[in-house]
């Protein structure tokens, strides 16, 4: 199966704050198909998003509060994430690591196991990713879609995208908040982790389609409940990235994106 993307992507570097130019849409046609299918799997995001931001406003209520009442700073924080094709946005989460930790402890760097920046409540909502719930807003007024590679901070794009072929690749959809790296891989830790999570993004953008989405909506459910990675991929019926990625890559005609060219070129605009 031949991997489907777009003949082009361009990385932006526009800032979050700075508006998209007249008559740009928020989400760029980067496929040609975007006016039809783009334009259905958006409105069922925004709706969906809206929905589900309502049923979970309690809960991230209840998170929120209880990050106030135990650690100084802010209950709810923004951080500058790269979108869809390269685009800057502010993403919403509960704060789960000690306020300003990063100018006192290091600077950027991927969290591991036993990070003595995560607090003793962030650790519970990290557990049970009640810290991701306000993530459903950017879902909502369009940064994100429910399903898609998950949205990295630029200061760590730049640096990646040098160190790993084909990684701005993953910029060719917009990011989700649940994904098949998501729910098959834990956080990033390493460059391997990476390479890892990019073998997964691939096998998404290559097999997207709205079958595939909900079936990944209900893996993660089913990743919720406690289950493997494997136990999730058989249940769900997610495809294996590593068996995906090992075969030939010919075109099935199966789970692929219609009139999209070969491998894109990625440029960052300067």
């Amino acid at each position: 199966m031949q991997i489907a993307y777009p003949t082009e992507v361009t990385v932006q570097t526009r800032s979050p704050d700075t508006p998209a130019p007249a008559g740009e849409s928020p989400r760029p046609a980067v496929y040609p198909w975007y006016d039809s299918v783009g334009r259905m799997r958006d409105f069922f995001d925004r709706a969906a998003g809206l929905l589900l931001f309502a049923l979970t406003l309690p809960l991230t209520a209840a998170g929120w509060l209880a990050v106030k009442l135990t650690s100084p700073g802010p209950g709810l924080y923004t951080q500058t994430r790269v979108g869809l094709a390269g685009r800057h946005f502010r993403i919403y989460k509960l704060r789960t690591m000690y306020h300003n930790c990063e100018a006192t402890m290091g600077g950027v760097k991927w969290s591991t196991k036993g990070d003595p920046r995560v607090t003793p409540v962030g650790r519970i909502l990290r557990k049970l990713h009640i810290d991701e719930l306000p993530q459903l807003w950017n879902v909502v007024v369009g940064d994100m879609s429910l399903v898609g590679p998950r949205p990295e901070r630029p200061e760590l794009v730049a640096p990646l995208s040098k160190q790993i072929d084909g990684y701005t690749e993953r910029l060719a959809v917009p990011p989700g908040l649940t994904g098949l790296a998501q729910i098959q891989l834990p956080a990033d830790t390493d460059l391997d982790s990476v390479r890892a999570k990019l073998r997964h993004d691939s096998c998404y953008i290559a097999r997207r389609s709205p079958w595939l989405d909900l079936r990944l909506l209900f893996g993660t459910g089913v990743y919720l409940l406690g289950f493997s990675y494997a136990g999730v991929r058989r249940i769900a019926l997610l495809p294996d990235a590593n068996e995906w990625a090992a075969a030939p890559q010919t075109n099935t005609g199966t789970e692929t994106q219609p009139g999209i060219a070969s491998r894109p070129v990625l440029s960052e605009a300067r």
